[in-house]
């Protein structure tokens, strides 16, 4: 069956876009659509073109499956196929609805004439992935809607509404009725009057016109690119499209585009595209798999995650019941979630009537009973698995038959929690992040009992939410918080031997950490791991240690919540500054210890810190804690401020080179009075190292 199929209506070809979902432009359709050009060129009856997609998609640009492979550039490529169709003696005309992006617009840009819908979606995204767009989206979109809104577009990849087009030699038509019969009526129109053909190539641009603007503009990109270099190039494509002939320019934009296609900031960019695919994919649960209904959810515990985690669904149009144990608690989780709301109105991010019913979805109580009815039920109480028993029991009596039973424990024995109920099938972890109404990630735990069709429905719902789901695999802090566990160590090691904790984050600051560890540790309040820490050393006495951070937290340092952590607070400011008091207890645990500090440098700090993450997510791998390498790096992106131009940890590692880290990691056990066990090289870090192959 062809990717393109052909039909004649009347004296009109109409190539229908058919690679679903969303009309990627792959190899069988950029034939496809040429093949359908030259029949109609070579048709005496056929008088017009129409291209069109589906009401879902013209088209959503490349196809996501030739991505690294040798497919993506065999003939025609787009530029080929667009030349195709640009050539063409009869008028091509786009008929466009749903998303027309990327490669899409590129497509549409270079037929002769375009009608829309006018809530089709047209953009260039290709700036998310560090690229430009490189089939003369930078040369033709500038002769459409004039510069300063071409750049707009391009530098910020948004997508645009097609009726913001209307007028403009974008878009001949805007309609709000049946695209095909509106598309086929203008061609025939377009034929019948012999309207010459509009090719934007043959647009010029006046340089002098747009030179002020692209000054303006290069002084705004540069400030906000932040370190990757996809708009600034951008800006220089769209540039040359003002003072060099056509051609001149798409050789500007595709050598730009070439050049980008080699940094590693789209290597990660694109990388991290790839990996929040593939992560939505469980290997042993089938995507057809069904799921089941949630319609209304309850939370337990009003208290900041639990509040954060209410407002996830409510923003989704779900309703809520919130329970608390105690009405001054309820009250206030209440009241928190309403000034959230509150304030992104005073934002202008939210208006007063979807504030009033968003608050109108959230039910409070102080009743078990009012679980009944709920379809997924989520606890957010004490991290503490006495705690979680005693709730999961009275969820066990309480929840219908079929309601998901999820926990948002960070580091406990999932199986365990499970085991307090008679249905292990329908327990799973929702491990959100705090702030949980803001930050993306979305651990979903996988017990060993837990039904396929409630992951199903919890990676579907991650969705509905707007999360980054990554399934993990049961074990004593599942993927972020066991490798966060190894990086905290490294740093803490750190300041046993000689640096400071300002020393330390500014190290990892500058490598593009969004907060160093201690600031990170301060902000989370340190009795959180200071506790973890505790409750394994009761579990296994033999691997417990003293650390600095145990000091620190003895003395009632707790972080920004008490004004006292590694560093000190002034009441109403989050400013980290230095306490004399914090290198006193440093320099005394060091004394008790019997070290001399030493000189450490920044960069010793990076790669301590940064390979003792990529070693512990090597064994995750290993064992199967998580499916996939990239898995690791969407929860280090999403999760733990992890720089995005570096694409997560595992790409890191992949690419500073495996052999290099086992290197650096065996220099490290080997030094005296290193942790041999936890600075050796993870087997599958070794075996890949030893072959020459990366994670990803």
């Amino acid at each position: 069956m062809s990717s393109a199929p052909y039909q004649v209506h009347g004296s009109v070809a109409v190539i229908t876009l058919d690679n679903p979902p969303v009309n990627g432009l792959g190899l069988a359709l950029r034939r496809g659509i040429v093949a359908g050009i030259d029949k109609a060129e070579s048709d005496a009856q056929v008088k017009a073109v129409v291209i069109i997609g589906s009401d879902r998609a013209f088209s959503g640009g490349a196809d996501v499956r030739e991505f690294g492979t040798p497919l993506a550039g065999r003939e025609p490529t787009l530029l080929s196929v667009i030349a195709a169709v640009e050539r063409c003696s009869k008028p091509v005309v786009a008929a466009i609805s749903g998303v027309c992006l990327g490669g899409g617009l590129e497509l549409a840009l270079g037929c002769h004439f375009r009608i829309a819908r006018a809530d089709a979606q047209l953009g260039l995204p290709e700036v998310k992935l560090g690229l430009l767009p490189g089939a003369g989206g930078t040369q033709r979109l500038p002769r459409a809607i004039g510069v300063e809104a071409a750049l707009n577009m391009i530098v910020s990849g948004a997508s645009v509404p097609a009726k913001s087009f209307a007028g403009t030699p974008l878009l001949d038509e805007v309609t709000d009725g049946e695209l095909l019969p509106a598309a086929l009526a203008l061609a025939e129109k377009i034929a019948a009057e012999a309207r010459p053909l509009k090719r934007l190539r043959d647009v010029k641009l006046k340089a002098l016109d747009s030179e002020a603007f692209l000054q303006f503009a290069r002084n705004m990109v540069g400030g906000a690119s932040k370190g990757f270099p996809a708009p600034m190039k951008c800006l220089e494509a769209v540039a040359a499209a003002t003072t060099k002939p056509f051609d001149e320019g798409m050789k500007v934009e595709r050598e730009l585009f070439i050049a980008l296609m080699q940094t590693p900031e789209s290597r990660a960019l694109r990388h991290v595209f790839a990996a929040e695919r593939a992560a939505s994919k469980i290997p042993d649960v089938p995507a057809d798999t069904p799921v089941r209904t949630i319609k209304k959810v309850g939370v337990i515990g009003a208290g900041t995650m639990g509040g954060g985690i209410a407002m996830n669904f409510l923003n989704a149009g779900i309703p809520v019941v919130i329970l608390e144990m105690k009405p001054e608690a309820l009250e206030r989780g209440v009241a928190t979630i309403r000034k959230n709301y509150e304030n992104s109105l005073k934002k202008g991010k939210l208006t007063q009537d979807k504030l009033d019913a968003r608050m109108g979805l959230l039910t409070p109580t102080l009743q078990y009973g009012d679980l009944k009815d709920v379809d997924l039920v989520i606890e957010a109480v004490y991290e503490e698995i006495g705690v979680k028993e005693q709730v999961f029991k009275t969820l066990d009596e309480v929840c219908k038959s079929g309601a998901i039973l999820a926990s948002n424990t960070s580091t406990l024995d999932l199986n365990k929690i499970a085991s307090f109920t008679k249905r292990p099938q329908d327990v799973v972890g929702l491990h959100f992040f705090s702030p949980a109404n803001v930050m993306r990630l979305l651990e979903v735990v996988r017990g060993a009992a837990t039904a396929k069709d409630v992951m199903a429905t919890s990676m579907q719902l991650a969705k509905t939410i707007k999360k980054v789901a990554v399934v993990s695999g049961v074990c004593d802090g599942f993927i972020g918080n066991r490798m966060i566990a190894r990086y905290g160590q490294a740093a803490n090691d750190l300041i046993t031997e000689g640096a400071s904790p300002q020393q330390v984050d500014r190290a990892l600051e500058q490598f593009g950490m969004a907060m160093g560890p201690f600031r990170m540790g301060d902000l989370a309040g340190l009795d959180i791991g200071w506790a973890i820490r505790k409750r394994r050393a009761q579990e296994n006495p033999a691997t417990a240690a003293p650390i600095v951070a145990d000091r620190i937290c003895e003395a009632g340092r707790f972080g920004q919540k008490t004004g006292a952590g590694w560093y000190r607070y002034e009441a109403g400011k989050r400013d980290a500054l230095v306490d004399p008091a914090v290198e006193q207890i440093i320099e005394q645990f060091r004394t008790d210890q019997g070290i001399t500090p030493r000189a450490i440098t920044a960069e010793e700090i990076v790669e301590r810190c940064i390979y003792a993450l990529v070693n512990e997510g090597a064994r995750i791998l290993q064992e199967g804690i998580a499916a996939r390498a990239s898995d690791i790096d969407l929860v280090y992106l999403n999760g733990y401020g992890f720089p995005l131009k570096r694409g997560g940890p595992m790409l890191y590692a992949d690419s500073v080179g495996l052999p290099n880290v086992a290197r650096a990691l065996t220099r490290i056990a080997a030094q005296p009075g290193a942790d041999a066990a936890f600075w050796t090289p993870a087997p599958l870090l070794a075996r890949l190292a030893d072959e020459g192959k990366s994670f990803n």
